[in-house]
């Protein structure tokens, strides 16, 4: 794997591949284990949007095989205040580390910046586009929570329209045997060109209809930095939320679970049933991550 850039670079075994690779890292990843196998590598981040957990966990993946990190978060405080290119940028910070992680607002910055690296490329999240790490790091929360990934089935909730998060995530899920619903408001629902570009069962429902029958709820949260303009935000803002009193009917093994952060869409009393796993979900990106840059980086 010379770059990660879409999910749809990735098939069935190379997902499988990785995912077996990750649970391989989890005692490191825990700080349980030690392994120096990236020593003397360095990783350069390029955060051109904010991020917590993407941004972290890639440190923390690096440091945990050894390797060490350069960030850039604060453009403001780099050449491209001065009106310096993404171009010039990723050619210069290529000839420093080893690897690249960039999070950029416009969709295809990751591509780009690919073709202008002599190092390997790993999408963070480019604008409303992709997010591969974010999904495949899903992937293994469904495998390692459910047990399996074929036979699942799952709904996702929210901003199904702007969420770079479903639009790698629905094209991933489509290599298993999944039975896929979608729930939003009328305004965010899934591009229709996303949905004819995947080869899988999928329906749009209301959460009421199948909240007994999924193996896994997945929230996102309404971007408001996606939308074209305040307005269209505000007329769908707080109209979804998931609270303990909703997953009552749901089956006891169902598990909820959420990119973050998350804002009101799902309520604190939900973190304390037996159905939460989005921390947990949270920490698996460490593991996911150490596998991803051991394959670019040896």
């Amino acid at each position: 794997m010379r770059h990660l850039i879409s999910i749809g670079d990735l098939d069935r075994e190379d997902i499988n591949y990785i995912l077996k690779k990750a649970e391989e890292f989890e005692d490191v990843a825990r700080g349980e284990k030690k392994l120096r196998i990236l020593e003397g590598k360095i990783l350069g981040n390029l955060f051109f949007e904010p991020s917590t957990r993407t941004m972290m966990s890639f440190e923390t993946a690096m440091k945990r095989l050894g390797g060490d990190v350069i960030n850039m978060t604060a453009q403001e405080a780099s050449s491209i205040a001065k009106g310096e290119t993404l171009a010039d940028t990723i050619r210069v910070v290529s000839g420093y580390c080893d690897a690249i992680v960039i999070r950029h607002p416009l969709e295809g910055a990751a591509r780009f910046a690919a073709e202008n690296s002599s190092v390997p490329v790993i999408n963070a999240g480019d604008g409303a586009g992709q997010h591969p790490t974010q999904t495949l790091l899903d992937l293994y929360t469904i495998k390692k929570e459910c047990g399996r990934l074929d036979g699942i089935t799952i709904a996702l909730m929210g901003d199904l329209k702007y969420s770079r998060t479903i639009h790698s995530l629905i094209k991933a899920l489509a290599l298993f045997d999944m039975r896929i619903y979608l729930i939003s408001p009328e305004a965010l629902a899934l591009p229709e060109d996303i949905i004819e570009d995947v080869s899988a069962e999928i329906r749009r429902a209301r959460l009421e209809e199948v909240i007994s029958e999924i193996d896994v709820l997945y929230v996102t949260r309404i971007q408001k930095e996606r939308f074209p303009d305040e307005e269209e935000y505000r007329k769908v803002s707080g109209s979804y939320r998931i609270t303990a009193e909703t997953l009552k009917s749901a089956k006891d093994s169902m598990i909820v679970m959420h990119p973050l952060p998350r804002v009101d869409e799902i309520h604190p009393s939900v973190d304390s049933t037996k159905h939460a796993r989005y921390f947990q979900q949270s920490f698996y990106g460490v593991p996911v991550r150490m596998a991803i840059l051991s394959e670019v980086m040896l």
